[in-house]
């Protein structure tokens, strides 16, 4: 089965073109919609057979389109979803999905009314060390999980600004049109990105799969960096050189998240503190053993397994005679070793067939593996790896996390969106 795909938001959309070029007996792009006339054309050039719209509502009304991959700015996400699935169109949406707990729940009625492939493309879940980790999960290699920890940090100062100095959607406080009200974007008062980091962690943790976010809560610091970078790149009289300008921001949210088995997650999100990229921070922590991912580029992801791993812990070498483990003499501290020694083993099936191919694309390959497994989802063979369920139940961290800090980190529950 080929798959008729059109592509919404020619900008990010872009980063797929070399994917698609690599699936072309599972996907064939007819079509693209973005509303930049220049946009269309860079598409268009050299493919006189592509259809190129300028108007969302003009692409989901053509029937030779079976799929939308939608990667438009983030709050359009769930409402253009909507409107493709009642076109009777599969849905492939960026992260995140949806931006109001009244969007979340619109997207969970309309699939399951229209019976139609939903599937958010969070690529950080299909990044090689990510995919092993939860290869080593599922066969309980770490024990019983507890605790783990995930951090999207990134600068996108330069990000906040058009060309003629008028803020981008990622600097908008707020934007009118989403439903259920206004929905702000990822730089506002709570964790306004949490799907990077959650969703490995979601998948490792069995969530929505015998486990499920239970309550939550978030706190945030104060906005300053945003002011500072304004300040210095922005001309004499312009607004945003204003503190004012900032108050509903901050630099960086930490939310915790309670899981109804008793496991604890810790995230952090900031776009606005200057420092390196960490685009992929992650700990997981189980009563037998533990990971950690590198921690800056070139900086390897560490695990460190009983019995399996070097040492023993506790090491108890200051009490040779007392709860020391059967067997052992003279025992040395736990000590890391690298992911990578355990690969043969525990390397996902998907990295060992496609992992040459995949890594060309970006995120760390986990862009080849999301348009893989939703060509795979629409045709049949599997169910989507990340549904309906669990785009919303990521997602809904953003407006939660949001109430949170309005109510000075009051715990919230998390919606239960498969049993409503």
């Amino acid at each position: 089965m080929t798959i008729r795909l059109a592509v919404a938001g020619g900008n990010r959309g872009a980063r797929f073109d070399q994917v698609l070029g690599g699936l072309e007996e599972q996907i064939e792009l007819v079509s693209v919609c973005d509303p930049s006339e220049q946009i269309r054309s860079e598409w268009t050039n050299g493919r006189p057979e592509l259809k190129a719209f300028e108007q969302f509502e003009d692409l989901v009304e053509d029937p030779g389109i079976d799929a939308v991959f939608i990667a438009t700015p983030m709050l359009l996400h769930a409402g253009q979803a909507l409107t493709a699935l009642n076109a009777g169109k599969h849905v492939l949406s960026e992260v995140i999905a949806a931006a109001t707990l009244d969007e979340c729940h619109a997207l969970v009625e309309t699939v399951e009314k229209t019976g139609m492939t939903y599937m958010m493309a969070e690529n950080y879940c299909y990044r090689r060390e990510a995919m092993m980790v939860k290869n080593m999960a599922d066969q309980n290699v770490f024990g019983d999980l507890t605790y783990a920890e995930g951090a999207y940090i990134h600068d996108c100062r330069d990000l906040m600004f058009n060309a003629d100095l008028t803020r981008t959607w990622r600097a908008n406080g707020s934007v009118a049109g989403t439903q259920g009200g206004f929905g702000s974007t990822q730089s506002s008062r709570g964790n306004g990105y949490p799907t990077h980091s959650l969703g490995p962690i979601a998948q490792w943790l069995g969530i929505n799969r015998g486990d499920r976010l239970a309550r939550t809560t978030t706190f945030v610091t104060k906005s300053a960096a945003r002011q500072e970078w304004a300040r210095s790149v922005l001309p004499e009289g312009h607004f945003d050189r204003k503190d004012a300008a900032w108050a509903d921001f901050t630099d960086s949210a930490t939310t915790l998240i309670e899981t109804e088995q008793g496991r604890v997650i810790c995230l952090r999100k900031d776009s606005a503190s200057p420092r390196p990229h960490n685009m992929a921070l992650h700990s997981l922590q189980g009563t037998n053993g533990a990971y950690l991912s590198g921690r800056f580029d070139g900086e390897g992801p560490l695990v460190w397994l009983d019995g399996v791993s070097e040492g023993v812990s506790p090491a108890n070498l200051g009490y040779r005679d007392k709860a020391r483990p059967a067997g052992v003499a003279n025992s040395t501290r736990a000590a890391w070793q690298t992911l990578w020694d355990l690969s043969d083993r525990y390397e996902h099936p998907y990295w060992k067939q496609f992992g040459d191919e995949a890594i060309q694309a970006g995120h760390g390959g986990g862009d080849y593996f999301v348009m893989y497994d939703f060509a795979r989802a629409v045709a049949g063979e599997i169910e989507p790896p990340i549904d309906v369920y669990d785009a919303v139940t990521w997602s809904s961290i953003f407006p939660i996390s949001i109430e949170n800090v309005k109510r000075n980190g009051e715990p919230l529950d998390v919606p239960d969106f498969r049993n409503r």
